[in-house]
């Protein structure tokens, strides 16, 4: 595996292996990366709910077939607007920018910018599989004790570092994670919670028939 530097990366995006809607700008290529900017589109966690037995308490379990978006409040910010992270709050972003990763060897590792980590926000590290296409989640915690945060939309908060494949990936397999079709490609700033993985594997755990799923799938 190889990381692209910047001479690889304009390349790309010359070739348009790799494509941005908004395009990037001359603030966002950094020497073997990519700055990725903060959207408008903010997920936040629902702690209660109130239902016919009174105020409930959201509990979360993800083997549940759930519509996901309801454990959320969705906040949509116009440029300009703040978003304000309480301490030890943690919440859902989206990119500004929807990524295209078009060639079949190149795929993506995003991780927070050292500022964004100096200030006390901690952003996940995530994998963005080659032929992907959509916007991408960015998981944000506010790891401060007692301080409030504030970040705008359009900040540089995590940076993508493109890796080339040691192989192709046909489209056809990329789609494809595990024996499952893949879950957010064509993901939006309003479609980036959650989704259930294989209905066949969550049955199989809820049950807890392990060593049936391990025989059922195994690879020969």
């Amino acid at each position: 595996m190889t990381t692209l530097s910047k001479l690889d990366i304009l390349q790309a995006l010359k070739q348009e292996k790799i494509k941005f809607s908004p395009n990037l700008d001359q603030y966002q290529i950094q020497p073997n990366s990519i700055d990725l900017r903060l959207g408008t589109t903010f997920y936040i966690p629902k702690t209660w709910d109130y239902t016919e037995y009174g105020r409930s308490a959201v509990t979360i379990d993800y083997l549940n077939y759930q519509d996901k978006k309801d454990n959320f409040k969705i906040l949509n910010l116009k440029p300009g607007q703040y978003f304000e992270i309480l301490s030890n709050e943690s919440i859902i972003a989206s990119t500004l920018e929807k990524i295209e990763l078009k060639a079949d060897n190149i795929m993506a590792v995003m991780y927070a910018r050292s500022s964004i980590i100096r200030r006390g926000l901690i952003i996940e590290s995530g994998i963005v599989d080659v032929g992907y296409s959509g916007y991408l989640m960015i998981p944000i915690v506010n790891n401060t004790n007692g301080q409030i945060i504030r970040i705008y939309p359009g900040e540089r908060l995590c940076q993508l570092v493109l890796h080339t494949l040691a192989s192709p990936v046909s489209y056809e397999e990329s789609q494809k994670h595990g024996v499952a079709p893949s879950k957010y490609e064509n993901s939006t700033p309003y479609s980036l919670e959650s989704r259930s993985d294989s209905l066949s594997e969550l049955d199989l755990i809820k049950s807890g028939r392990l060593e049936e799923l391990k025989e059922k799938f195994k690879i020969s």
